[in-house]
């Protein structure tokens, strides 16, 4: 490297020496960095004032010294005029005539990096033509004569000008270009608005925070981009940063599902800066997370009052049970000794309800085919139905192979068939229509043709303990649908069509694991765990190659283009982590599942599914299966 270097350095100063003008480079510290031969040839230097390193006090005292400047009579105070003017450089042109007669222009620059450079030329026979010019020309006037002398000075104030103003274009086209490159890697949409909300700049990420926008939108306004939902959201955000008060908003686009943050930030002329994120993933992890912890504050209040209760209940049913018993109870309080153990029965009953409610549950996703899923639900479903209530379910075909957790789905769904059987009393019509919105959500629409909700339902429906079958119902059903909901991440609507009601549950859109028994990557760094998770992928068809860190696995991927699937723990040897792992894949990488022993209220655990599929451990090669694809199980 160093040859290299010395190379480079030599042939620099090579080219330079061939340039006739005199020329030297200093930096913010004063010192040399590097000058041609003419420099030291035109000033008569010693070498070591051309020797990298010099400074340049050394070299002014020196000049001054010989005469360069003229009579001088405080040669240090000379000097440190110099120097304290050097230190607050700025651009300039300047002729002056040396000690020698001779005539030189003196033009300097600043450097971007700091410093400068100055080229000297001597122009002593431009002068000289000059003044001949005027001894030889009676005819021509005094006053044409010196405008003359004073064009052609101008001429070449004018020349250093331009090439000050060229190096300076170069050097914003440099920056602008560096800047743009920035803006564009951003996973965000950056741009700016005038006053009349027309687009002045932007990157191009516009499309990639909501799909079906434009990216070349400058020049148009930003409600036409954005559409009229959008902008009417931003509208009171924008008129505050026109006005000077910047601020951050989330919202959801209707168009594509998606949540948005945007941060409005004014420029103080009237303009707005503008930096919007899709957050959708972050929401649902969000919502899952406060859903959690809701749970758990509620399992803590209940547990206490539950355990009162169910001893109070215990004791009502023995007692009774023991009054039943007597031989000489009267024949008429046999009804009411059977209706208090019906009553504590049930509370009872109650009690198991709220315990399901509050009780922790974990999201065990596998790779499921929708139809498939939704066959077995209408398998379940059909025989509690009456006879004259039909149930019809409509699978979008865009649907493919998801990540779901089927005991949970199938529970939610039941419990909504159930309440629409209900409504619809002995005969009437049961819809299900499934759909995948953009790569957001998947959406279970559940419409049926009773009565429909009321107000209060409407208002009131996920309350828990609300209910409007009167002492039939718990008002347990839909809490316990929009708790399971709110822990995958998803959410929950109530809703009136024109012949009933309507249930709208959404999940979060997770695309399954391809199905594969290409060559497999593990990433663990416990030996015995690796092992035996080793055997698993055998198990599966895989050939598995191994690695105990981050760093590992990314090395053999760039040699091992075959590497077909990864599974990775989340905490590895070394700094890098699974989800560090995920983001050098890029987009073009091999499928990816993360595997934990985590809990699932940690926030590696939550942050970790908001990029791939994550397999808490212990887990068996079923689940490991289940999760990499169906297709990968029928294989075996």
């Amino acid at each position: 490297m160093q040859i290299k270097d010395d190379q480079s350095r030599a042939m620099t100063i090579a080219g330079l020496n061939l340039i006739a003008q005199a020329l030297s480079i200093y930096n913010n510290d004063l010192r040399l960095v590097i000058s041609n031969a003419p420099f030291q040839t035109m000033f008569d230097l010693p070498d070591a004032l051309v020797t990298p390193g010099a400074t340049f006090e050394d070299t002014i005292r020196h000049l001054a010294t010989r005469g360069e400047y003229g009579d001088v009579a405080d040669i240090e105070s000379f000097v440190a005029e110099r120097t304290a003017q050097a230190r607050a450089f700025e651009p300039h042109y300047m002729e002056r005539t040396r000690a020698n007669g001779r005539t030189i222009s003196v033009e300097g620059s600043p450097l971007p990096g700091g410093g400068w450079v100055t080229v000297y030329t001597d122009i002593s026979a431009t002068k000289r033509q000059e003044t001949l010019l005027r001894a030889r020309s009676d005819a021509l006037s005094d006053q044409v004569l010196a405008h003359t002398e004073e064009l052609s000075k101008t001429n070449r104030e004018l020349a250093a000008m331009i090439t000050t103003l060229e190096a300076t274009k170069r050097q914003l086209t440099a920056s602008e270009a560096r800047t743009r490159l920035t803006t564009e890697m951003m996973p965000a949409h950056i741009a700016h608005i005038d006053g009349n909300g027309i687009y002045t700049y932007s990157n191009r990420q516009l499309s990639a925070v909501l799909p079906d926008r434009p990216s070349d939108i400058i020049g148009l306004h930003i409600a036409d981009v954005l559409g009229e939902q959008v902008h009417s959201r931003l509208a009171a955000g924008l008129s505050a940063a026109i006005d000077g008060a910047g601020s951050v908003q989330e919202l959801t686009d209707e168009r594509t599902a998606r949540r948005i943050r945007v941060a409005l930030t004014p420029d103080m002329q009237g303009g707005t800066y503008i930096l919007s994120m899709d957050v959708t993933e972050e929401t649902q992890t969000r919502a899952a997370l406060q859903q959690t912890r809701r749970r758990a504050l509620a399992a803590q209040m209940i547990s206490g009052l539950a355990h009162d209760f169910s001893n109070l209940l215990t004791i009502i049913l023995g007692l009774q049970s023991r009054l039943g018993r007597l031989p000489d109870t009267p024949a008429a309080a046999t009804p009411l000794i059977e209706g208090t153990l019906a009553a504590a029965r049930r509370g009872g009953a109650l009690l198991d309800s709220i315990a399901q409610v509050t009780d922790p549950r974990t999201l065990r996703p596998v790779a499921s085919d929708v139809r498939a899923v939704m066959r077995d639900l209408a398998t379940l479903a059909q025989p509690t139905l009456p006879q004259a209530v039909t149930l019809d379910i409509d699978v979008d075909a865009g649907m493919g192979s998801v990540l779901l957790d089927h005991g949970m789905l199938h529970d939610s769904l039941l419990n909504l068939i159930l309440n629409a059987r209900d409504a619809c009393g002995t005969a009437g019509r049961i819809g299900i229509t499934v759909r995948r919105v953009h790569d957001t959500w998947m959406e279970w629409r559940v419409t049926d043709t009773g009565p429909g909700f009321s107000a209060t339902a409407l208002e009131h429906g996920l309350d828990p303990f609300f209910t409007t079958k009167g002492a039939e119902g718990t008002g347990l059903g839909l809490p316990m649908v929009y708790d399971s909901t709110k822990l995958a991440g998803g959410s929950l609507r109530l809703s009136n069509t024109d012949t009933g009601a309507c249930v709208t549950l959404r999940l979060p859109y997770r695309a399954a694991v391809p199905a594969t028994t290409g060559l497999a990557l593990l990433v663990e760094d416990d030996d015995n765990l690796r092992a035996v998770v080793r055997d698993m992928l055998m198990g599966l068809g895989h050939s598995v190659i191994e690695a105990a860190s981050a760093d590992e696995a990314t090395a053999l991927l760039a040699d091992l283009p075959d590497i077909a699937f990864i599974l990775s723990d989340i905490q590895l040897k070394g700094e890098a982590t699974g989800i560090d792992l995920i983001g050098r894949l890029g987009t073009d990488g091999p499928p990816l599942v993360l595997m934990t022993s985590l809990p699932g209220d940690a926030a590696l655990f939550l942050e970790a599914q908001k990029h791939a599929p994550v397999l808490q451990k212990p887990f068996d090669p079923d689940a490991l299966a289940a999760l990499i694809g169906p297709q990968t199980q029928a294989a075996q």
